[in-house]
């Protein structure tokens, strides 16, 4: 199939629709631009149920979200709550984690790979975890600091 624009295409389905009226096979059509008969099949399919308007080169959407604004909203207020209060060990939210929230709150399940965008849709980041002990005492630290770090720095020169 040869390569084209993605603005040559809307020309390109005008054609073929030109040429088809003209009575020209398909495969001469696909043959003659370098086009599969598949696509010039589908193009001359999609005159035929929208007219000239189907043949218009538009932004393609993807599938509905299968979540509706207030889900989203129901669902970033429940991941707020944190991940212990839905039952998981430890504060980390994953990808996995929240499908199985979502699932329970709403019976839908998303491939983990499309949690992300979810997320993105409603202001969320990834995130790295703080590398600090969960049970690290900052007096302890800061009386570590003061007191012993100075005695190690001492002996080491």
């Amino acid at each position: 199939m040869a390569t084209y624009k993605q603005a040559d295409y809307e020309a390109l389905r005008r054609r073929c629709v030109e040429l088809k009226q003209a009575s020209w096979k398909q495969a001469d059509i696909a043959r003659a631009f370098g086009l599969t008969e598949g696509w010039v099949s589908q193009t001359l399919k999609t005159h035929r149920e929208q007219g000239d308007a189907g043949l218009t080169t538009g932004k393609r959407t993807g599938a509905p979200s299968r979540l509706t604004a207030e889900q989203l909203d129901q669902l970033t207020r429940e991941l707020a709550k944190g991940a212990e209060q839905h039952g998981f060990s430890g504060q980390v939210w994953t990808r996995p984690r929240i499908n199985e929230v979502i699932i329970k709150l709403f019976g839908i399940s998303y491939d983990p790979s499309q949690v992300g965008r979810l997320l993105k849709k409603v202001g969320w980041s990834r995130q790295k975890p703080a590398r600090q002990a969960h049970q690290q005492d900052p007096q302890a630290v800061a009386n570590w600091q003061a007191e012993r770090l100075p005695a190690l720095q001492k002996s080491a020169d």
